[in-house]
């Protein structure tokens, strides 16, 4: 909840760690691990939601870097939500930096309450419960395999695990400065049509 409201907390790597632990140990049930998860990732994001939309972009640009919401990102997230709107929340779920920031943009940004919610509700359920859900079996399966064979699969899960991360990471930079190019020049065409309009006026 915390880290969907603003905060940059280690919320996925939590989800994960207590899924694995759920599912080797069944000291904890993964039932409730998922409901707590999604319920706060829910709520979390409606909060920043809020705080966005009754602070506004203002607010952001001048405390922002306090949370390391920068000027580049808050201009990024103003590219985003004109071009894809819900897209971006759902998504946003899924890429660390997005995660921590979409719901004050969208605010900001003065995002429909009511789309802003759906897709919420949809990407808080797949990131959370899907990631909750997953590492359960997955730590089910390490807790049956055991001895050379469990150690060589395990090893093989790390390495691919560690290939995505890398993979998903590269990528990520690469598509958010294709995003940053776009909407930098975008803020220019804005303000070189502001002062057109100041000069005509």
């Amino acid at each position: 909840m915390l880290e969907s409201m603003g905060l940059p907390l280690p919320a996925e790597s939590i989800i994960i760690a207590a899924s694995l632990y759920a599912g080797s140990t069944h000291h904890l049930h993964i039932e409730w691990i998922a409901l707590a998860a999604v319920t706060g990732a829910i709520m979390g994001d409606n909060f920043g939601y809020l705080l966005g939309h009754h602070f506004g972009y203002s607010i952001l640009k001048k405390h922002g870097k306090k949370v390391g919401l920068t000027e580049e990102r808050l201009m990024l997230g103003r590219y985003l939500f004109r071009k894809h709107g819900g897209i971006v929340v759902f998504l946003g779920r899924f890429v660390a930096i997005l995660r921590v920031f979409v719901a004050l943009l969208a605010g900001a940004n003065r995002m429909p309450w009511h789309s802003f919610l759906f897709f919420n509700a949809l990407g808080g359920l797949f990131w959370a419960g899907g990631y909750a859900f997953i590492t359960y079996e997955l730590g089910k399966q390490i807790e049956k395999i055991t001895g050379p064979v469990g150690i060589g699969l395990a090893a093989v899960g790390v390495c691919c695990l560690i290939g995505a991360f890398l993979f998903l990471k590269k990528n990520e930079k690469r598509l958010t400065d294709e995003a940053m190019k776009q909407a930098e020049e975008e803020e220019k065409h804005s303000h070189l049509n502001a002062k057109d309009k100041g000069k005509h006026g």
